[in-house]
């Protein structure tokens, strides 16, 4: 029996036979081409089968888990179709007359060496999607299948580093968990894991690409490791505290209903995130016991499309959305959050050294007019249809919102001459992601109806840690003192103006956080889909005024690990629920 450590980025455990993922070697030649313009026809076409084939994966990726996660694809294909590297490929071919294979690579090597030396660590990590769309270029050229994958029951894949595409060649009900060499909590591995509830590691030793495919393992994501070979008595453990897990998660969805109200009588409300009006993953959600709608991610109806989405378009979706959850659950709807990490060809941006520093979110909207009007006469649209609440995001300054404000008003004031019927009152809100906007919330308190925290990006920003970068996976935890910190003193400015505040980062849903979020005056909580039911049965489970108190101890200490094991230790029973 061997215990190998890694990084847990999903939960669980499971048990089940390795199975090796092995890359496809692509080997080829420099060598001269007979007729150059005869070798540029024959990339361009290995081009126009790649794309075509990264749609194919892109609608395979949404259907499997969902729009927001499957928005990598459209990135790679916008990379596929990158003027710059294929003008270079070209140059390449007609001028040194090189085989299409040759010039790509050594296109692409002087990208990925180039953004290696470039201190901005998002940029650095495009590296990785630059590889992948290469290879898949690549495979098309030579003419060698992908990956073949022989996986006859579900098991554990293990790998040095799986990339998009390759998570997608494993059908996901043989997938029982992932552990790579690679990757960091915000790596497609993690994602995808996260999406499909199943346990993963990442930052695992070399060591694990010499286990056998056929090995019994136990994938521990709570623990963080890989137990290869177990004897009896750890089979026996993991199987009986498996089977703990599943009851409880199971008796949690029973009761998946109910309203979360503490033993001391708070009602502290539970939504979802929701980055698609697909009617199905609605009425999931609603099952798994959500009360609204905490957060929804627009940016799927514009990552779907090659050009900007109409007023029509928009409003379908929305109100898609806010028709299914009601007039009795509130749907807060994000208007667009483009930039950093996420991009629209179509709009064509400028280039920017630090892309989740530069133009992006509200900072974008206020720049392009009739984008945002139009998105806003969407929104209001569908207000008339259940309780539609809209939120900015990335706010640094009053002034920003007021400006925002005045173009809501506007596109009402439209509306209502133009014969629609609009509420009397649209609640407009505001996402708290920028310390800045944390430290200034008693101004903005005062200029809007409720306040989201975004713990993702405001852990990013009051760490100064990318958390798209793998290196530093350690460092971006919503857990650290300072984080929560930023949350008190946003809750305590919200509640001094009587304004509701809400979280809709990923904290939200991580079992350990609940009792602090309810310790520091949290009114609502918004997770991803799966984590609602046990959200809510931890909070059946608590007294609010000892949370305060807890939260406060939690305040006192110095470390992420340290304020989780306080948690941890004074409410034991969050590891049989979480």
């Amino acid at each position: 029996m061997r215990t190998l450590p890694g990084i847990g980025v999903s939960r669980g455990i499971e048990i089940g036979p390795v199975y090796q993922f092995q890359h496809v070697s692509l080997e080829f030649d420099t060598h001269k081409v007979a007729v150059p313009e005869l070798e540029w026809e024959r990339y361009q076409a290995a081009v126009q089968t790649t794309l075509t084939s990264l749609e194919h994966i892109y609608d395979k990726a949404v259907d499997e888990i969902g729009t927001d996660e499957a928005a990598i694809f459209r990135a790679h294909m916008n990379i596929l179709q990158d003027p710059d590297v294929n003008d270079g490929v070209q140059e390449r071919i007609l001028n040194e007359g090189i085989n299409a294979e040759a010039a790509l690579q050594a296109v692409t090597d002087e990208y990925i060496e180039l953004l290696s030396e470039i201190e901005d660590e998002y940029i650095r990590a495009r590296v990785l999607d630059i590889r992948d769309v290469r290879t898949s270029l690549l495979r098309t050229l030579l003419g060698v299948a992908e990956t073949k994958v022989e996986i006859r029951e579900p098991s554990v894949i293990l790998s040095r580093d799986l990339t998009p595409s390759d998570c997608l060649l494993i059908p996901k009900g043989l997938i029982k968990g992932f552990c790579t060499i690679d990757g960091g909590t915000t790596s497609h591995t993690a994602i995808l894991a996260r999406s499909l509830g199943v346990p993963a590691l990442v930052g695992a030793p070399e060591e694990i690409l010499s286990i056998p495919s056929g090995t019994n393992a136990i994938i521990d994501g709570y623990a963080g490791q890989i137990i290869v070979e177990p004897d009896e008595a750890t089979l026996a453990r993991y199987q009986e505290f498996r089977s703990a897990k599943q009851a409880a998660l199971s008796a949690a969805l029973d009761e998946a209903e109910k309203p979360a109200v503490t033993l001391d009588g708070r009602t502290v409300q539970v939504f979802a995130n929701i980055g698609s009006d697909d009617e199905q993953d609605l009425e999931t959600a609603i099952a798994m016991g959500a009360e609204g709608v905490g957060l929804l991610r627009t940016e799927f109806i514009y990552l779907d499309m090659d050009r900007m989405p109409d007023e029509e378009l928009q409003f379908k979706k929305y109100s898609a959305v806010t028709k299914a959850f009601g007039a009795q659950r509130p749907v807060i709807l994000r208007t667009l959050d483009i930039g950093g990490d996420k991009q629209l060809p179509y709009l064509e941006l400028p280039y920017e050294m630090n892309p989740f520093l530069g133009v992006r979110g509200l900072r974008l909207c206020l720049r392009n007019i009739p984008l945002f009007k139009t998105q806003l006469r969407a929104a209001l649209r569908a207000s008339a249809y259940g309780c539609l609440q809209i939120m900015l995001p990335m706010v640094t300054k009053v002034a920003e919102v007021r400006k925002a404000r005045a173009l809501l008003e506007e596109c009402r004031a439209e509306l209502l001459e133009e014969g629609y019927e609009i509420p009397e009152r649209v609640d407009l809100g505001i996402m708290i992601e920028i310390p800045a906007a944390a430290l200034m919330a008693e101004h903005l308190a005062k200029e809007v109806d409720f306040f989201s925290i975004g713990t993702n990006d405001l852990s990013q920003y009051t760490l100064a840690v990318d958390r798209t970068n793998q290196n530093l996976a350690d460092l971006a935890n919503a857990f650290d003192p300072a984080v929560l910190t930023l949350v008190r003193s946003v809750s305590r400015a919200a509640h001094k103006y009587g304004k509701i505040v809400g979280i809709c980062g990923e904290l939200a849903g991580d079992p350990l956080a609940v009792p602090l979020l309810v310790g520091l005056g949290l009114d609502e909580l918004s997770m991803n889909v799966p984590a609602l039911p046990v959200a809510k049965q931890i909070i059946r489970r608590l007294r609010a005024s000892e949370m305060e108190a807890l939260a406060e101890e939690a305040l006192t200490l110095e470390t992420p690990a340290e304020v989780k094991k306080l948690v941890a230790e004074r409410l034991p029973f969050i590891s049989e629920l979480g």
